[in-house]
């Protein structure tokens, strides 16, 4: 495997129109009826936790992350998380899960939830939520919903609808 020269910086405004075209292109149209997707219609995602991957000028990969609430827990959506195909299995989702993961932590977040396989995302500490903990609007694999908590204990307790965090919404 070839080292690519990657660059991770956090998303800005201007990444918009690139990023909506590369989910265009990984995920297509269906990606709207996903559950998650529903909770991003009225709360955009945190920029200072969302991350771009690049080699060169080249967007090659892109992560954010949502606030959301977890009942009256405040919490972190992962996702989505995409990597142009011609780069996958080359660590650049990895370097983006890493680095959003880590500015979440030092920015004192303490839970991250997503919904993914958890065969990848366990690999960076993701274990799936207890049966009946937790609820998401719309239909759903439960066995795919995963959390990761940032702080130890942090979803100790914590159940209920996941719902946008609607003290920040648009």
């Amino acid at each position: 495997m070839t080292e690519l020269s990657l660059t991770i910086l956090p998303e800005t405004p201007k990444d918009a129109q690139a990023i909506e075209r590369l989910h265009e292109r990984t995920f297509g149209p269906g990606r709207f009826v996903l559950s998650a997707y529903r909770l991003r219609e009225h709360v955009d995602h945190l920029l200072d936790v969302s991350f771009t991957a690049r080699i060169g000028t080249l967007l090659v990969g892109s992560v954010r992350q949502l606030p959301i609430t977890i009942g009256d827990t405040p919490a972190l959506m992962l996702g989505p998380l995409t990597v142009e195909p011609p780069f996958r299995s080359r660590g650049v989702g990895r370097a983006l899960l890493e680095r959003a993961i880590n500015d979440a932590r030092a920015k004192g977040h303490r839970l991250i939830v997503l919904v993914g396989d958890e065969p990848y995302y366990s690999r960076v500490g993701f274990k799936p939520v207890p049966k009946g903990r937790m609820t998401m609007p719309g239909p759903v694999d439960y066995s795919r919903l995963l959390v990761m908590e940032l702080v130890d204990g942090a979803a100790e307790g914590v159940s209920g609808p996941i719902q946008p965090d609607w003290s920040k919404a648009i």
